[in-house]
């Protein structure tokens, strides 16, 4: 999984076995360890309603409503968002992708990654 953060936007990329690890155990996370710490970002499968974001004990997560999760996984759907309400009036940005395949060869292992859309 990928984690891009810019100001208010927070993305995610997944690739296909991720993307079946949501689908069948509804719980996905990656880690960076850092000089001092380690900062973790997850994604979780909820019951709940809205997609919303928390940052608690170094720990980024998103969570997704089952439905959500279910239609973006099963479907074509390259990705969803959701914008949640942060404080001051400002607001997050989140969204979730498949991870595709670059067009142009970087000599990286894209193997797991989806074949990018055709049009």
């Amino acid at each position: 999984m990928k984690i891009r953060i810019k100001g208010n936007t927070l993305r995610l990329r997944l690739t296909q076995t991720e993307v079946s690890l949501m689908l069948s155990k509804g719980y996905v996370q990656d880690i960076i360890e850092l000089a001092s710490s380690k900062l973790a970002y997850e994604l979780v499968r909820t019951n709940g309603t809205d997609v919303h974001a928390d940052f608690r004990d170094n720990v980024i997560t998103v969570r997704v409503p089952v439905d959500v999760i279910h239609n973006w996984g099963n479907t074509e759907l390259v990705g969803f968002e959701a914008n949640q309400e942060v404080s001051d009036g400002k607001t997050l940005s989140i969204l979730v992708e498949k991870d595709f395949k670059c067009r142009i060869d970087r000599g990286e292992d894209e193997s797991d990654l989806y074949d990018p859309p055709t049009n």
